[in-house]
């Protein structure tokens, strides 16, 4: 029969101590005079108490780990990130935590706490807001080496990778308008997420600079998940008189928009012209293939890795600011009017 293993309540018996000063002596926080912290060891000792090696190494900062928290996970954007996290981290002799905050502020919040809790070294952050940055602020207060990735939050100032999202999406509604398109619907995700917003803004400012006042009616919000991208779609598509042309946020969004066209009985892109913000594995599988703004989704995780790694290894330096071109890669989802 096994002999059972030895307890930190048996440790603090035979000390003659309660568990939670064993737990001090033991894991080396709090006060713990001498005496009995000698008493607690030596008790450990002859128990062969062992403990958990894991936790009492991550409160003791002993582990090299980062913390990577993005917006949505199931996402295909913010899994790459995390794989090329991973990835370059392992490559320097660094674990990774991977966190999703769900696009909750609350939630990034509290991950960011307890993951600091653990002493973890340094973090990769994608901030769900682009306003309510306090707690991203206390972390650099702190000297806790933190770099932005995919958005930017205002007030704070540390090394940022994102991307040119304005951009891109001019690029997207420039394009339509040269293939004769005017009612242009947008399917985009809460205004709070700083990518969002400015994705919105490129839309915004091609449809004026081509004399088009943009419509109420043709923009619709909608949380960034395939299931409310189709029902989103097909208010939109549900109009007397519907959009010719739809230009969505990202990949989620862009596969719920097919799951509702396809539904609804609509043809790609003889009915509607469909253009993504994101490239994603199967936009080269549906037929036709879609039309997307590429982000150069493979230099970003790799970057904002490169970035924390020097800041956790003590380089001095000025926040470092990246910002990557997004490249409209044109196939067959769009038609001319």
């Amino acid at each position: 029969m096994a002999l059972k293993s030895a307890t930190l309540k048996d440790v603090a018996a035979l000390a003659n101590v309660s568990r939670a000063t064993a737990a001090r002596a033991l894991n080396s926080y709090g006060y713990v005079g001498d005496e009995t912290a000698q008493k607690v060891q030596a008790a450990a000792e002859k128990l062969g108490y062992r403990g958990n090696r894991l936790a009492q190494a991550l409160r003791s900062g002993q582990l090299p780990i980062i913390g990577c928290v993005l917006g949505d996970i199931q996402n295909p954007f913010f899994a790459k990130i995390a794989h090329d996290v991973e990835v370059l981290a392992r490559e320097e002799g660094h674990n990774l935590i991977i966190a999703s905050s769900e696009e909750q502020l609350d939630q990034e919040k509290s991950l960011l706490a307890s993951l600091q809790s653990l002493s973890i070294r340094g973090f990769i952050v994608a901030p769900t807001s682009a306003e309510d940055s306090s707690h991203l602020q206390r972390l650099i207060a702190e000297n806790v080496p933190l770099v932005l990735i995919d958005r930017a939050a205002q007030g704070v100032e540390c090394d940022s990778v994102v991307v040119d999202n304005e951009g891109g999406a001019r690029k997207a509604i420039e394009y339509l308008i040269e293939m004769g398109h005017r009612d242009i619907a947008l399917l985009q995700d809460d205004a709070r997420i700083f990518t969002s917003r400015e994705r919105f803004n490129g839309y915004k400012a091609a449809l004026l600079a081509h004399g088009i006042e943009p419509s109420e009616k043709l923009i619709c919000v909608a949380q960034s998940t395939v299931e409310y991208a189709v029902d989103a779609t097909i208010r939109l598509f549900s109009q007397k008189k519907p959009p010719t042309a739809l230009f969505t946020v990202d990949s989620l969004m862009t596969q719920g928009a097919l799951l509702a066209f396809r539904s609804m009985g609509i043809s790609i892109p003889h009915d509607v012209s469909l253009i993504g913000f994101d490239d994603f594995n199967l936009a080269t599988f549906t037929d036709p293939q879609i039309t997307v703004v590429a982000q150069p989704v493979s230099e970003i995780g790799r970057a904002a890795a490169r970035l924390l790694l020097e800041k956790i290894a003590g380089k001095k330096r000025p926040p470092e600011k990246i910002s990557f071109e997004t490249k409209l890669i044109v196939r067959g989802s769009v038609s001319r009017r």
